[in-house]
């Protein structure tokens, strides 16, 4: 188990991620899912207010509901529960009404008194957004909140709504701005950043990683096997039945890039040569990282968690991890 930074929060170090719950996954399988998750030793889970609002029929809310379903089965005091707020259509943004409204609703649906860490969903500033690279600054309209957004939660953790804050999708000037005005203030401290980490995307290592390190405010990474393609399932031009690729065709633009396939393919070699499963060797080697908090795995089967969740007990030699490097260096992020 590991302390994420600077908190009382003892976390697994494979987060579930739970934003199928309610989209590809029913109420029922997304607790044996759940159950499997708590039967391996694991306590920390991640939802949003949003999930699964992308479903036809679906108004955002379904993965919050179904987690708090479950937790009314089990002792809340040794499940650790991240959720989001700024996305939900009808919560959009980080003003203080939406932030207000959204957390008292997260509060219902999950049937807790209180969330273990409260997360900025996305920036609401013009900065980059899904796998744009190049930052294009824009002098008009510039937004300049963030000493409100750390006000408005102070309100709740004042209150024991929220024990502790941290950020998603956010930027090395972002995360920076908001421990400033933190320490300057007295305001609450953001406590973990949510980012996007893979083999196929690295470029959390170029800034942020530095400040998770110093700073002391670690990474929880999502989208660790690259929405599958690190399992190996899409190679050869297979499309598996019900895959996210099947059920999102427009997801297949983040990782229809010229070397994707070039890359999970070196990868796939090094895991075949060396005896290790694709996606546990992925997983491991984002796990072993030292900005590194928590890596959250998502499952929509009993063998996609057993797979994922085994790759705690496995050890990546000197040499996997330098053939690792090596590819990294041949194809350098291929979907940022």
């Amino acid at each position: 188990m590991i302390t994420i930074p600077e908190t009382d929060l003892v976390v697994h170090p494979l987060c579930l991620g739970t934003n199928v719950f309610g989209w590809s996954a029913d109420e029922a399988e997304s607790h044996q899912v759940l159950d499997a998750y708590a039967a391996h030793g694991g306590n920390f889970l991640d939802t949003a207010d949003v999930y699964s609002q992308w479903k036809p029929g679906n108004q955002g809310g379904e993965s919050e509901t179904i987690i708090g379903n479950w937790l009314t089965k089990r002792d809340r005091s040794k499940i650790v529960v991240a959720t989001k707020v700024s996305m939900l259509n009808t919560r959009p943004g980080l003003s203080a009404k939406n932030i207000f409204a959204a957390c008292e609703e997260s509060l219902d649906r999950l049937q807790t008194d209180y969330i273990d860490l409260y997360q900025l969903h996305w920036p609401e500033r013009n900065t980059n957004m899904f796998g744009r690279l190049g930052y294009e600054h824009k002098e008009n309209g510039e937004w300049n909140k963030f000493e409100d957004v750390l006000g408005n939660l102070k309100r709740f953790i004042d209150a024991g709504k929220i024990r502790e804050i941290g950020l998603s999708n956010e930027t090395p000037w972002g995360v920076s701005k908001y421990l400033e005005l933190s320490k300057e203030k007295d305001l609450p401290r953001m406590m973990s950043i949510q980012n996007p980490y893979s083999l196929l995307n690295r470029t959390y290592e170029v800034g942020l990683a530095e400040i998770s390190i110093r700073d002391e405010i670690g990474l929880l990474a999502y989208s660790p096997l690259a929405s599958g393609y690190l399992s190996g399932k899409y190679r050869n031009n297979q499309l598996p039945k019900n895959s996210r690729i099947e059920r999102d065709p427009d997801f297949w633009t983040r990782y229809a890039k010229p070397n994707t396939e070039k890359a999970v393919d070196a990868y796939y070699e090094i895991a075949n040569k060396h005896g290790l499963d694709l996606a546990q060797m992925s997983l491991k080697f984002l796990e072993i990282q030292p900005f590194i908090t928590s890596v959250i795995i998502g499952a929509t089967t009993m063998e996609q968690l057993k797979t994922n969740i085994e790759s705690v007990n496995i050890n990546l030699s000197d040499d996997v991890i330098k053939e690792i490097n090596n590819v990294q260096t041949i194809y350098p992020n291929p979907c940022p």
